[in-house]
């Protein structure tokens, strides 16, 4: 294995940069991210199907992780039910140290390599489900434990990480590897680590959204509509499919409560 995210950084003297020296190395940097995710398009073509196929048999999609890691799967899986209205159990993100975590650390949660089944436990995990470990270093305790443990019971499991060849892919079924090289501060992997795991689970999550059919178009057909701006998004995409006008489409809204049931009522009457 080699660990590249703790290589030292490609830059040196960094108290020494002014601010806009700092921004523009920083942003050079960043700017390496998204073609280290092409790389791994092929590993997240397989992931995305796996996990496509198992929730529309009923699955569902679990993350586990610690630290930033662990954040940025909770932070997924709580923007899936209003962005494509779906039920808040369909995809959970569970991270070391449970919700205390997601704003401060909780110190060696991340090295308990039993914690991560029990938590996952507590849902009635079976094997319709997928378990996704992210582990920007690939080397997380709690994540191997979870994925192990997993594997086990017959489900299927995936990662996304960071290194090449790490002891979390070597356990996943459908490993995912973001090569994405030293980071700015030295081991910081919220940086670019952190980034391209955020890139690599919006790609997972929307491919899988949209092959459960929770897409029309390019529209947010099923989205909760949970603010003004939401709402007003939904009167527009009635009004775009349907040809009606705002007031119409705004009454069919306040009808229905849903973008889809509204431009379905219009199809069936029309």
């Amino acid at each position: 294995m080699e660990i590249t995210t703790e290589k030292d950084s490609n830059y040196n003297n960094l108290e020494k940069m002014s601010v806009k020296e700092i921004l523009v190395n920083i942003n050079n940097e960043d700017k390496t991210v998204p073609y280290a995710v092409e790389k791994a398009i092929p590993q997240l073509e397989k992931l995305a199907t796996v996990v496509a196929e198992k929730m529309k048999a009923g699955g569902r999609l679990f993350y586990i992780g610690a630290g930033t890691s662990g954040r940025l799967g909770v932070v997924d899986a709580s923007e899936c039910p209003p962005t494509f209205g779906v039920p808040f159990d369909w995809v959970v993100g569970i991270i070391a140290g449970g919700d205390t975590a997601i704003r401060k650390a909780v110190e060696f949660a991340e090295d308990d390599a039993e914690q991560a089944w029990k938590d996952l436990s507590e849902y009635q995990i079976d094997e319709n489900d997928v378990v996704v470990g992210l582990a920007a270093s690939g080397t997380t305790p709690y994540v191997i434990g979870g994925l192990k443990k997993a594997n086990e019971m017959g489900l299927e499991t995936g990662c996304i990480v960071c290194n090449s060849g790490s002891p979390v892919a070597a356990v996943a079924k459908h490993p995912v590897e973001v090569v994405v090289g030293p980071e700015f501060v030295t081991g910081s992997t919220r940086m670019k680590a952190g980034t391209a795991q955020k890139l690599a689970l919006n790609m997972l999550s929307t491919t899988v959204m949209i092959q459960l059919g929770r897409i029309k178009g390019n529209k947010m057909f099923d989205m909760q509509l949970t603010n003004h701006k939401l709402y007003q998004r939904g009167v527009r995409i009635i009004m775009a499919e349907t040809g009606k006008d705002e007031a119409t489409a705004t009454a069919l809204l306040e009808k229905y409560g849903n973008v889809r049931q509204a431009v379905a009522s219009v199809s069936v009457t029309s």
